[in-house]
């Protein structure tokens, strides 16, 4: 388990606040989708799971519920990257089902919704080669969180 101690000016409270938020958006995104018919919306609802599934690997690293293991941290934030990468191409037709969370904003407003993924690839993809030690992570995993929640909450039922 991690102490409470300051890390870069931020306390380990806020650390744990972006952690939660991480795990509970990754957590909630199989219920998600359960009963979707759209092949499209199913293959970006993939995509999407894969990144959180790469998130909640990081977030339970970084909160001490797992071990750090810095292979399986680089091999996230990887996964994270590749499927961040395939959004705009996943995301061009505008399908819609149901069971899909994605908001018409995203089609509304393209070229900051694409921006945001791109945010999102280009960080993991930085932490690919970065992610040696526990202080790798912890300064990680909030920006991560971040890139997440800014396209989320606008983008994301």
């Amino acid at each position: 388990r991690h102490s409470m101690k300051r890390v870069k000016g931020r306390s380990s409270v806020t650390h744990l606040k972006w952690l939660t938020l991480v795990l509970v958006l990754s957590g909630s995104v199989a219920l998600a989708h359960q009963g979707v018919q759209n092949a499209a919306v199913k293959a970006r609802m993939h995509a999407m799971t894969k990144i959180g599934a790469g998130m909640k690997i990081l977030g339970q690293m970084a909160k001490g519920e797992t071990g750090f293991d810095s292979a399986a941290a680089r091999a996230a934030a990887r996964e994270i990257s590749t499927h961040a990468a395939q959004t705009e191409a996943l995301f061009t037709p505008r399908e819609s089902d149901p069971k899909s969370e994605a908001k018409p904003a995203i089609w509304e407003d393209f070229d900051d919704f694409i921006a945001k993924s791109q945010a999102l690839e280009d960080l993991a993809r930085s932490l690919v080669g970065g992610l040696r030690t526990e202080a790798d992570l912890s300064a990680a995993v909030p920006k991560l969180g971040a890139a997440c929640k800014a396209c989320h909450s606008k983008y994301r039922e």
